[in-house]
This record gives C-alpha cells, sequence and structure tokens, in this order.
C-alpha cells in the first residue's frame, strides 16, 4: 500500500534533524553516551572499551530521558544543566553530548573521580 510519499510500504516517519545551538568553543568537550532508558536506577558506567553508559531511570517519552541524561551528566560533572547539550541522537540510544566549558581533559579526571 503506497504511503503519504507514494512509497510502497506504509507511511514512513520525518526523520528530524538535531542541529546544535552553534559551533564548539576551544575549551568544550564531546562525549558520546549509550543510553538505557527505564533502568532500575539512574548511574554512569564506563564499559571496558571505553564507552560511556549512562542508565536513567526515565522513560524515552516526551524528552524525559534525555532530561534524565543530562541531569544526571551534570550532577556527575558538576557543571550546570544548561552546559550538557545533546547534538546528535536525540531519538536515538547513542548520543553524542557536547559539555560546554568542559575540556576533554577535565571530563576524563572528573568521571574517574565519581566512579
Amino acid at each position: 500500500m503506497p504511503g503519504a510519499d507514494g512509497a510502497r510500504g506504509g507511511a514512513r516517519r520525518a526523520v528530524r534533524a538535531t542541529v546544535p545551538s552553534g559551533p564548539d568553543a576551544p575549551g568544550d568537550a564531546r562525549l558520546t553516551v549509550d543510553v538505557r532508558p527505564r533502568a532500575g536506577t539512574s548511574g554512569l558506567e564506563v564499559l571496558p572499551d571505553g564507552v560511556l553508559r549512562a542508565r536513567v531511570a526515565a522513560a524515552p517519552v516526551d524528552g524525559a530521558a534525555n532530561q534524565a541524561l543530562r541531569s544526571l551528566l551534570a550532577a556527575a560533572l558538576g557543571c550546570p544543566r544548561s552546559a550538557v547539550e545533546i547534538v546528535q541522537g536525540e531519538r536515538a540510544r547513542r548520543k553524542v553530548v557536547r559539555l560546554r566549558g568542559l575540556s576533554a581533559a577535565a571530563v576524563r579526571r572528573r568521571l574517574a573521580g565519581s566512579g
């Protein structure tokens, strides 16, 4: 059955691109995070291959899991929630997060200290 765009296979979902609010400043860091929503408890874990896994108790409905991720990272890194911005993967489990005002070295140091 043709979808709204005339293609076979039913209706197609619109893809929404995530546009960052501006370019990275020299002191900003980017972090790739594997998010697990609906977890029993919220927490961060650095896996042996170097991937940061975030467990959030919130469900991925209406952006609740994204907001929980921002709050969790802000608390773990000791920065304001406004400094944590999801720049890629708003609707995916694998996300790229920009941390304004934190260097990559500072992020590694703070994550090592929180675990």
